[in-house]
């Protein structure tokens, strides 16, 4: 008689831990990614994606689509699917044709290039998203053409940007986080030592560039290099950002 009671209890713990069966499937991000009727679908995405297949990821209008792979992570966990994503793949490109070759993916390699255009027009300093870039077509592709919209996405327009145009390495720069007069931290890093002074910017600099600064206590004009919003490198750490021209700093 003694047992009922923890016998019972054992029996609820039991009854309320979800069965092993009900884990969430494993699905692999396909390598290419292709759509063909304009909705993007799990099915699209991932390989192995099984009664959820048919589940609406994104529309695509044109003949490409960018997708955050963060929110399609979660989509595809809501949706009982269980997408690891080992690599930190931040962006998927969904491209129209089909994986085995439909007749319009062989046109688009035999006849007009795909290249990657503005889905809309961009002002000067306003920074690029994922939504503002579309694969279309050209007759020719410029040299300096862009062919990742990764390395695209996050930097800000030099020059007003007009919807439609191929998109272009040079019209793009790392983020404005300096102006002229902004009062900005600099950091001095040598030999496992670290100071740091209140300063005033005398210029304007994007994450990475060099900018004139004033030491509001001794009224000294240095260099610096911009590392953030408000923030800025003197001394060996900013000549060595200054010497490392594939040192890119994100806000993104």
């Amino acid at each position: 008689m003694k047992l009922i009671g923890p016998l019972l209890f054992a029996a609820a713990l039991w009854v309320g831990c979800p069965p092993a069966a009900l884990a969430a499937p494993s699905v692999t991000l396909k390598a290419e990614v292709y759509d063909s009727d304009g909705v993007v679908t799990l099915g699209d995405l991932f390989d192995g994606a099984g009664s959820s297949a048919d589940v609406r990821v994104a529309a695509k209008p044109g003949l490409s689509v960018v997708l955050d792979a963060g929110a399609v992570q979660q989509l595809a966990r809501r949706a009982g699917l269980d997408w690891a994503n080992a690599r930190g793949i931040r962006r998927i490109v969904v491209r129209t044709g089909a994986e085995s070759g439909t007749a319009s993916a062989a046109a688009a390699r035999t006849g007009n290039v795909e290249v990657l255009t503005y889905a809309r027009s961009l002002s000067t300093g306003e920074i690029v998203q994922p939504e503002d870039l579309i694969w279309g077509k050209a007759a020719a592709a410029p040299s300096d053409a862009a062919d990742d919209a990764e390395m695209i996405i996050g930097l800000a327009a030099r020059r007003p940007l007009r919807a439609g145009s191929v998109v272009s390495a040079r019209d793009v720069t790392a983020p404005q986080v300096i102006a002229s007069g902004d009062i900005v931290t600099l950091t001095y890093e040598a030999a496992g030592m670290m100071l740091t002074v209140k300063a005033k910017a005398m210029g304007r600099a994007a994450l990475g560039e060099g900018f004139a600064a004033q030491n509001l206590s001794s009224k000294r004009t240095v260099q610096a290099v911009a590392t953030g919003p408000g923030q800025a490198a003197v001394g060996p750490g900013a000549d060595q950002i200054l010497a490392s021209p594939s040192t890119r700093y994100a806000l993104r």
